[in-house]
C-alpha cells in the first residue's frame, strides 16, 4: 500500500486537531480579550476597546482590572448646544510627562503631572490643556519651574513641538474642539501669538471678539464647527488680550482654588484671580481636581469617591452650575471608571437631566432618559441634605499603569529629590510662587 493511503487517517485527523485548537484558542480569546470594566485582566490586550489592565494599592486594590482609559465627547450624543453646556476633560500640565526626554546633559528636577503624549491625550478624549509657557533659550518653552523662570533642569521642550501635536488633532479631526489655557511667563512681544501662528493654529482661532464677557451663552458647537473656530486659548496675563487678541482667562471663566485647597472635602474656594464662583458674569468654570504635589499612585484613589464629592462640592458653591472644565493629573488612573465616569455623570445631568450621558437621546424631552446599564453607586449626599449631582462609581485604577505602547510600571523619576529642591528654594530664593 502507498504511503498515501497509509497515512489517510492520520492525514483526517490533523485538520480535525487544528480546528479544536483553533476553537480553543477562540473562546479563549473571547473570555478574556474582551474584558469590561472592573473585570479581571492581565494585561491591556484582555480589555475592551478603550480600556486599560491596572490596579489600585492605594485603595488596597491589587489585583489588575479593567479600567476606562477614554472619555465619551458628549456633543457626540447631545449636539447643538452652546459650548458652556458641556463639562470637558482637561489634564493639568498637559505637558509635564514623566518620560519626556531631558536636556542633553541635564539631569531634570520637577514635578510630572501626565503620563502619555498630548497627542494620545487629545485621542482619548481630553479637550482642554493647561500649558506652561516660558521665554527660554531665545525661544518660547514648555517649562514646570518655578519664580516666573525657565531653568535647563524644569525645561521640556518648545513649545512649537506641542502646539503643531494640536494642529495634526484639529486637522484629522474636523469637527472636535480644543481649549488651551496659558499659565503664561513670555515676555517677548507678540511672542504668544506668533506661536500660535506658526503652529498654524491661526486658522482655528476662536475670536476674542465672540466670546460673552457678561456671563450669556457661548456659540453652539455647530456653529464653532462650521466657523472653524475650534481652538480656544486663555492666557493667564491680561494685557495680551489687547495686545495679542488672546483672551484673559479670568475675564470669561471662573476657576476654584487649584492644589491643596482645591481638593480639600466639602470646600471649594475661588482661585483669588477668580470672581465667586457663584457669579452671573462669566460663563464658563473650571474645576481643579488636583493636590499640590503629584504622585501617580495616588490618584487611583483621588479618582473615587473624594472626585464625586468634590464635583458636588463645586456644583453647590457656584449655585448649581456644573463646571465646563475638569482639570486633573494622571487622568487615566482609576480604580475602574474615574474621571470619565465622573463627566458621564456631569454631562448626562446638565445636557438631558439623565445620571449619565449614555442615557441621554438626542431631541427627546429633557429628562428623558434610556435605560442603560450604570454601575451600582451610593448618592454622595452634601451639607444641606441635598443628593449631588454627582454619585461615585464601584471602581476605578493606578499603582501599575498599562498604556498601548508599553507594560511596563511607570513612575515618576527625581519626585523626592524635586520636593527637597523645591522647599530650600522657598527658604532660600524667596519664593514667590510655584507655577501650577
Amino acid at each position: 500500500m502507498s504511503p498515501y493511503f497509509t497515512d489517510h487517517h492520520s492525514l483526517c485527523r490533523a485538520p480535525l486537531a487544528i480546528g479544536y485548537l483553533y476553537l480553543s484558542l477562540l473562546l479563549s480569546s473571547f473570555s478574556t480579550a474582551h474584558a469590561q470594566v472592573l473585570q479581571s485582566c492581565t494585561a491591556t490586550t484582555n480589555c475592551g476597546v478603550g480600556l486599560y489592565c491596572g490596579n489600585c494599592p492605594a485603595l488596597g486594590k491589587t489585583q489588575p482590572i479593567c479600567t476606562r482609559g477614554q472619555a465619551i465627547i458628549p456633543n457626540s450624543i447631545i449636539n447643538g448646544l452652546p459650548f458652556n453646556k458641556y463639562t470637558w476633560l482637561v489634564t493639568h500640565n498637559s505637558f509635564s510627562i514623566v518620560d519626556a526626554p531631558p536636556l542633553p546633559g541635564v539631569q531634570r528636577l520637577t514635578f510630572y503631572n501626565q503620563e502619555d503624549t498630548v497627542t494620545n491625550q487629545l485621542r482619548n478624549g481630553v479637550r482642554g490643556l493647561m500649558l506652561d509657557l516660558y521665554d527660554f533659550e531665545g525661544d518660547i518653552w514648555l517649562c514646570h519651574s518655578f519664580r516666573g523662570q525657565c531653568f535647563n533642569f524644569t525645561a521640556f521642550q518648545p513649545a512649537i513641538n506641542t502646539l503643531r501635536e494640536v494642529e495634526s488633532f484639529l486637522s484629522e479631526n474636523p469637527t472636535e474642539i480644543v481649549t488651551i489655557i496659558v499659565e503664561d511667563y513670555v515676555h517677548t512681544p507678540k511672542g504668544l501669538i506668533n506661536l500660535f501662528t506658526n503652529a498654524g493654529l491661526d486658522k482655528y482661532w476662536f475670536p476674542v471678539s465672540k466670546m460673552p464677557i457678561k456671563g450669556e451663552d457661548w456659540p453652539t458647537v455647530t456653529e464653532m464647527v462650521q466657523e472653524n473656530h475650534r481652538l480656544v486659548v486663555f492666557t493667564s496675563v491680561a494685557s495680551k488680550e489687547a495686545e495679542e487678541g488672546i483672551a484673559y482667562q479670568w475675564k470669561y471663566m471662573l476657576e476654584n482654588e487649584a492644589g491643596d485647597p482645591g481638593v480639600k472635602p466639602g470646600s471649594c474656594p475661588n482661585r483669588k484671580e477668580s470672581k465667586p464662583l457663584n457669579s452671573k458674569r462669566a460663563s464658563l468654570f473650571l474645576m481643579n481636581y488636583f493636590p499640590t504635589y503629584p504622585v501617580e499612585t495616588e490618584a487611583c484613589k483621588e479618582h473615587s469617591t473624594p472626585l464625586a464629592q468634590m464635583v458636588g462640592a463645586c456644583y453647590k458653591a457656584a449655585r448649581n452650575v456644573m463646571p465646563n472644565f475638569l482639570a486633573v493629573n494622571f487622568y487615566m488612573r482609576s480604580d475602574g471608571g474615574g474621571v470619565f465616569d465622573a463627566l458621564d455623570r456631569m454631562n448626562g445631568q446638565t445636557l438631558c437631566g439623565c445620571n449619565t450621558v449614555t442615557a441621554c437621546q438626542f431631541g427627546a424631552p429633557f429628562g428623558s432618559c434610556k435605560n442603560v446599564a450604570v454601575p451600582n453607586v451610593s448618592p454622595v449626599t452634601n451639607t444641606v441634605g441635598n443628593t449631588s449631582p454627582l454619585t461615585n462609581t464601584a471602581g476605578s485604577f493606578s499603582g501599575s499603569v498599562q498604556f498601548s505602547k508599553s507594560a511596563s510600571t511607570i513612575q515618576s523619576p527625581n519626585s523626592l529629590v524635586f520636593y527637597l529642591f523645591f522647599f530650600i528654594s522657598n527658604i532660600f530664593l524667596s519664593y514667590d510662587g510655584y507655577s501650577e
